[in-house]
C-alpha cells in the first residue's frame, strides 16, 4: 500500500507539473480543450441549433449566453488523477491499458454531461449555474474516478481469482 501511495502521488505530480508547462498545453491541453468544445456543441446540436463553438467557447446565439470550457472543467486533471492511480497499481500493462482506455472514456462521457448540463442550467439560473458547477459537479467528477477506479480494481480481482490454481485441484 506504501508503495501504491508513493508512486500515485509522485505521478500525479510529474503529471501535473508536465501539464502546466507550455509546450504540453499548447501541443495537448488546448486542443484537447477545444476538441472537448466542440464534441458538447455538436451533442447539443442535435436538440438545439442554436448552439455554437469556437475554440473553448461555446455559446447559444438567441440568448447570448457562453461558457468557456477551462482547466479544471476539460476533464484532463480527473483523466490525470486515474491515470496516475492504475499506473501506481500493481497490475499488468494489458489490464492498465484496459482500464485506461476504458476509464478515460468514462471520465470524459460524463465531462460531456457536465458541461452540456451546466450550459442549459447557466442559461436558466445563474446562483444554480455557480452552485451546480462549483460542488456538485466537482464531486460527481472526482467520484465518477474513484468508482472507475474500483469497478477496475474489481475486474482485476476476478480475473486473478480466474487464473489461479484451484486449490482443491492440486491437492
Amino acid at each position: 500500500m506504501f508503495r501504491f501511495i508513493v508512486l500515485f502521488f509522485v505521478i500525479v505530480s510529474v503529471l501535473f507539473i508536465a501539464e502546466m508547462t507550455p509546450p504540453v498545453q499548447n501541443a495537448f491541453v488546448l486542443p484537447f480543450t477545444a476538441g472537448v468544445t466542440h464534441v458538447s456543441a455538436a451533442i447539443m446540436q442535435l436538440f438545439d441549433d442554436q448552439v455554437r463553438a469556437q475554440g473553448k467557447l461555446i455559446w447559444d446565439q438567441a440568448s447570448g449566453f457562453a461558457v468557456s470550457i477551462e482547466a479544471g472543467c476539460n476533464g484532463v486533471e480527473a483523466g490525470i488523477i486515474l491515470l496516475a492511480a492504475m499506473l501506481a497499481f500493481p497490475a499488468s500493462w494489458v489490464q492498465k491499458l484496459i482500464g485506461i482506455l476504458v476509464g478515460l472514456v468514462t471520465v470524459q462521457a460524463l465531462n460531456l454531461i457536465r458541461i452540456i448540463s451546466l450550459f442549459y442550467i447557466g442559461q436558466w439560473n445563474q446562483t444554480l449555474f455557480d452552485w451546480a458547477h462549483l460542488y456538485v459537479w466537482q464531486a460527481l467528477i472526482m467520484l465518477d474516478v474513484l468508482l472507475v477506479f474500483l469497478f477496475w480494481l474489481r475486474w482485476i480481482s476476478i480475473g486473478n481469482a480466474r487464473s489461479r490454481p484451484d486449490p482443491e485441484v492440486l491437492a
